[in-house]
C-alpha cells in the first residue's frame, strides 16, 4: 500500500500525458527551419514530419498520441524552452529582439555604426545594409510606410541567427 502513495493520480497521469500531446500538436505546427533550430531525437522528429504529411483527421490524431507516447520518455522542459524562444515568450529572446531594435535605432540616427555592424558580422552584405538605411530614412521623411524599417530589422535578425 505505501507504493500507491508515491506515484501519481490516474488524473494527474492522464493530465501529464495530454500536455505531452498538446507539446506534440505544437511541434506539428512548426515550420521546416522552425523544427530544425529544435533539437530533437531523430524518432521524434520523423514522428512530427509524418504528422505534418497526413491529411485524413483519424491518421493524425493517431499520429498525435504516438508523437506523445514518444515524448514520454524524453525531457519535455528543453522542447518547451526552445519553443518559447521560437515564439519570442523568453526572456533572451526578449532582450535580442530589444537589443536589435536598438541597434536598429543606432544605425539610423548614426551612419557610423556600420562599423560596428562589420566588425560583429564580417560576412554582412554592409552596401544592402546602407541602401536599407537610405530608404527608412526618406520614408520616414516622406511619412511612408516603414517597409525598407522592417526590412532592415528582419536583415539585422538574420545576421545575427
Amino acid at each position: 500500500m505505501e507504493n500507491l502513495d508515491e506515484r501519481p493520480s490516474k488524473s494527474a497521469a492522464k493530465r501529464a500525458m495530454n500536455d505531452l500531446q498538446d507539446l506534440g500538436v505544437e511541434l506539428v505546427g512548426l515550420s521546416r527551419d522552425q523544427l530544425k533550430k529544435i533539437d530533437l531525437p531523430e524518432d521524434l522528429l520523423d514522428a512530427v514530419r509524418d504528422a505534418q504529411r497526413f491529411t485524413q483527421h483519424e491518421a493524425h490524431r493517431r499520429q498525435l498520441q504516438f508523437i506523445g507516447k514518444l515524448m514520454r520518455n524524453l525531457d519535455p522542459e528543453p522542447i518547451r524552452a526552445a519553443l518559447d524562444d521560437l515564439k519570442g515568450l523568453s526572456a533572451a529572446a526578449n532582450a535580442r529582439m530589444h537589443a536589435l531594435e536598438r541597434l536598429r535605432t543606432r544605425f539610423l540616427e548614426d551612419d557610423t555604426v556600420i562599423g560596428e555592424i562589420a566588425a560583429a558580422h564580417p560576412g554582412a552584405d554592409l552596401q544592402h545594409l546602407r541602401q536599407l538605411r537610405r530608404n527608412a530614412l526618406k520614408e520616414q521623411q516622406q511619412g511612408k510606410p516603414p517597409r525598407a524599417f522592417r526590412e532592415l530589422f528582419r536583415v539585422l535578425r538574420e545576421m545575427n541567427e
